[in-house]
């Protein structure tokens, strides 16, 4: 499935490049190459209409086709940068491959251009969190640090933006075509079920993002969480230093829950949590993975621990709403897939009342049955995934289907009681009903809101 090609030419004036795919990271992979002085052309099978405004202003700059797969788009092309959202079986990438043009992501384009040191975190769950505290981590230690990939900015905008370390979010599929791409230290929070609409299986899945070590050498450092089977099942192969986190060694919790220790070849550290906001075991994770990182590429740890203090968590990750007539509102938007829904619900007693649903990724929802029976005294249900959803959680707590996002609020506003949690945590995609997660999170703000 995977065509990773090597061998892609130095970027020099002129260079024919193809960028395909037109969200964030092409927008931004065209502009650097533009600059760069390359001969761009840049490609998407949607129209200008459906990609807005962004694209109409890269018109300048290169030349635009869009809204065709036509073969003729390869021709005289020395490179192709793809976007992450495009699968290896899209008909101009396949072309590409079977024409042996030099495929690489936009994360390979800006390691390749970038002179500072990168920090790179994957796994299914948790990598926002985790980057986004690595950065505060590394900012409170007087670094100045490019903080995205992934989650937001693209690694490549990082290129003469006066950083001194770039922490990145990485994606599997950003991983699908990396070649020289090295973080000094590198994170794999976990891997569960997820995008096995594009993946064969979850091995095919984990592969991908164990790229992300392909290139370290013995100076560098793999975090790895040790409470992971599957990591813990396939970390062999690595010539990095390995630093574990959750179970055993590295960094762990220690047996009041109250601090996280980290042994390190000098001895164990502790880090207090009794003023750390951040909560729930997956969060603890997190903040493990994070100080293991940061300590790894050399926070002193006063500044470790000032950041998690401060650290305040993520819009659209078990973000409180509000607290209204007795009912906890918690906006886990961000909850995608079943293996993040799982922890979710984890973090809290029982009586949530769970809304989820949208576009499904193929994943299993069967490990859902558990949590939701422990956990949840109502689920809402709807968006297209919705009768998959019912079917996989049938008997586990009561089941109510409803017409969308606003109908489930409403709902939920009628059957809450004092003590009661409404979590919004879908476990699928948002795109049926709405352009991304982060507007389906706030939506449900508006409507939590409003209520009376």
């Amino acid at each position: 499935m995977m065509h990773m090609t090597t061998g892609a030419p130095a970027l020099e004036r002129g260079l024919p490049v193809l960028v395909l795919g037109l969200a964030r990271s092409g927008i931004a992979s065209a502009r650097f190459l533009a600059a760069c002085g390359a001969r761009v052309r840049a490609a998407d099978r949607r129209s200008a209409a459906e990609l807005g405004p962004a694209v109409a202003e890269l018109a300048p700059l290169v030349e635009l086709r869009l809204g065709t797969d036509d073969p003729s788009v390869l021709d005289g092309v020395a490179l192709v940068v793809t976007s992450p959202g495009v699968p290896p079986t899209a008909p101009l990438l396949a072309g590409a491959a079977a024409r042996g043009i030099p495929i690489v992501s936009e994360i390979e384009l800006a390691a390749r251009h970038l002179d500072i040191p990168v920090l790179a975190v994957t796994g299914t769950n948790g990598k926002s969190t985790t980057t986004t505290l690595l950065g505060a981590i590394l900012q409170r230690a007087g670094r100045r640090p490019f903080v995205g990939g992934n989650l937001g900015t693209p690694l490549v905008t990082a290129i003469g933006g006066g950083y001194d370390v770039a922490v990145a979010e990485v994606s599997s599929f950003q991983l699908e075509h990396v070649d020289r791409f090295r973080p000094v230290v590198g994170v794999f929070l976990n891997l569960t079920d997820d995008h096995l609409d594009r993946y064969a299986d979850r091995d095919a899945y984990g592969r991908a993002k164990l790229r992300l070590f392909a290139r370290q050498g013995a100076r560098d450092t793999a975090v790895l969480n040790g409470g992971d089977p599957w990591i813990r099942a396939h970390s062999d192969g690595l010539r990095a230093r390995v630093l574990w986190f959750g179970a055993g060694a590295g960094a762990a919790i220690r047996g009041d829950e109250a601090a996280i220790r980290l042994r390190l070849e000098g001895g164990e550290e502790v880090y207090p949590l009794t003023r750390v906001a951040l909560a729930g075991a997956h969060n603890r994770e997190n903040m493990m993975a994070a100080i293991a990182a940061a300590r790894a590429f050399g926070a002193p740890p006063e500044c470790v621990q000032a950041a998690l203090e401060a650290f305040r968590g993520l819009e659209h990750r078990l973000e409180l709403v509000r607290e209204h007539r007795g009912v906890r509102w918690v906006n886990d938007s961000k909850g995608t897939n079943a293996g993040a829904v799982v922890k979710s619900l984890e973090s809290f007693p029982g009586n949530v009342i769970l809304l989820a649903g949208g576009v499904g990724k193929g994943g299993d929802y069967g490990v859902l049955r558990t949590p939701v029976a422990r956990r949840a005294k109502r689920v809402l249900l709807f968006g297209e995934a919705r009768d998959v959803l019912a079917q996989a959680l049938d008997g586990a707590a009561p089941i109510e289907i409803v017409g969308g996002l606003a109908a489930a609020v409403a709902v939920a506003a009628e059957h809450a009681a004092t003590g009661d949690v409404v979590l919004l945590s879908p476990a699928c995609a948002s795109f049926d009903m709405f352009r991304d997660y982060a507007d389906r999170g706030r939506q449900f703000k508006a409507l939590v809101e409003a209520l009376p």
